[in-house]
């Protein structure tokens, strides 16, 4: 349990952005897949990331462990798992969704579970797209979600994936398909959630040498005839993590400079900066660094964040604090994170006096005098840091279950305590 005290005055204050949980997942995937060494330099130690290591080193993956690295002994697109494998994979919904195709490339079955929350995210339309392209996936418990047992082979071809619930199910076939036994065409009929996700996994699949060709976000054309190589691999700064500093500059007032971060990455949460921009703050970049800063009152906005889903809750946080009403679009997919973070979020800002109204695929927050009180996140790691940084402005926030934020940010805590004091 966590009391976050207001924060008397402004900040000033300078951080370094940890790694980012997303390429680090991709980076360990992809290395295990390849031939040859990987070494992952700065890669993020979270839950979620280990369950990841645990999960390739069960499937027959050598995976080294130090503070600053990580080596991956690729399998060369061949695991050699011994029996029917089970992997637990936790509350990692990025874990389970990756690896899933993964069993395609499996010597024996695979079972994917996770906790009973994960037993509510949907896995169907990944399921039926590793159906389509050679798998035997099952259901086990309840028809469209984990735990699936997969078995088959990955023999390519065209298929169809309705991305609409999550990006994942087309990374995970994008990532897996360079090892498919004919080129893999994968056709996206309408717009996926989370759109940038896809892009990260393009960016670090083409770097690891694989070969894919995309008519926008539409169409991809993955080759069968260029596998992964290791090499070294450094990951970028996390620009969801990073999001929560940002949101502190413009809650309390003052600057924050966030550092090892690329301003010029395809991560879909560097669009938060620019819904800072448009509410009053001033933000700059340099060349390895991005500071925000506000004087002036917050403004309302009407803003997109499909893309920037991680963010979400962290905007809403910052648009409690306006002085006109902001509404937040792009959200529905939402619903199927590590909980329902629409009503969640809706839920504990009605708790502490905001006046929230939901509607559809989008939620917009009314200037409301907000008091303290407590917080359970449901063991949801990104409404736990959200609430925390509404706490420095509002003051008397206990957040409950503090330690669920070790799921993508270990040092979350270490970090703020040096703006609470």
């Amino acid at each position: 349990m966590n009391i976050i005290p207001p924060r008397a005055g402004t900040v000033d204050m300078d951080i370094t952005a940890p790694p980012s949980k997303s390429y680090t997942h991709r980076a360990l995937i992809i290395g295990a897949l390849g031939t040859g060494l990987t070494i992952i330099e700065q890669p993020l130690y979270a839950q979620d990331t280990q369950l990841t290591i645990n999960a390739l080193r069960i499937l027959g993956a050598t995976i080294t462990e130090k503070p600053d690295r990580i080596t991956v002994d690729g399998c060369s697109g061949a695991f050699s798992n011994p029996d029917l494998t089970i992997l637990d994979l936790g509350n990692s919904g990025t874990s389970l969704r990756l690896l899933a195709s993964l069993a395609l490339l499996c010597r024996y079955p695979v079972i994917l579970t996770g906790s009973a929350r994960m037993q509510e995210r949907p896995v169907g339309p990944l399921a039926q797209a590793l159906y389509h392209l050679g798998g035997l996936p099952e259901y086990l418990k309840n028809a469209g979600y984990p735990p699936l047992k997969v078995s088959g082979h990955l023999k390519g071809g065209s298929v169809t994936i309705d991305g609409t619930m999550s990006s994942q199910f087309i990374s995970s076939v994008l990532i897996a398909s360079p090892y498919a036994e004919k080129e893999v065409e994968v056709i996206i009929p309408s717009p996926p959630a989370s759109q940038s996700y896809i892009d990260i996994t393009l960016d670090v699949m083409r770097a690891f040498g694989a070969t894919v060709k995309q008519d926008d976000h539409s169409r991809f054309y993955v080759s069968n005839l260029r596998h992964y190589t290791g090499r070294m691999y450094r990951v970028e700064g996390d620009f969801s993590s990073s999001s929560y500093f940002f949101a502190i500059a413009a809650i309390c007032g003052g600057r924050v400079t966030v550092h090892n971060l690329v301003p010029q990455s395809v991560q879909g949460d560097r669009r938060f900066l620019e819904a800072l921009r448009l509410m009053g703050c001033i933000v700059k970049y340099s060349r390895n660094a991005v500071t925000v800063e506000r004087s002036g009152s917050l403004q309302g906005i009407t803003f997109d964040m499909s893309s920037s889903p991680d963010t979400v809750q962290t905007l809403c946080m910052v648009a409690a604090m306006a002085k006109k009403p902001t509404t937040i679009t792009g959200i529905s997919h939402l619903k199927f994170k590590e909980s329902d973070r629409i009503s969640g979020t809706a839920e504990r800002l009605r708790a502490l006096g905001g006046v929230i109204q939901v509607r559809d695929d989008q939620i917009t927050i009314f200037p409301s005098p907000l008091h303290g009180g407590s917080i359970n996140p449901a063991d949801d790691h990104r409404t736990a840091m959200s609430f925390a940084v509404l706490g420095l402005g509002i003051g008397g926030v206990t957040i409950t279950n503090a330690e669920c934020v070790s799921k993508s940010f270990p040092g979350f805590w270490d970090s703020l305590a040096g703006v609470m004091k």
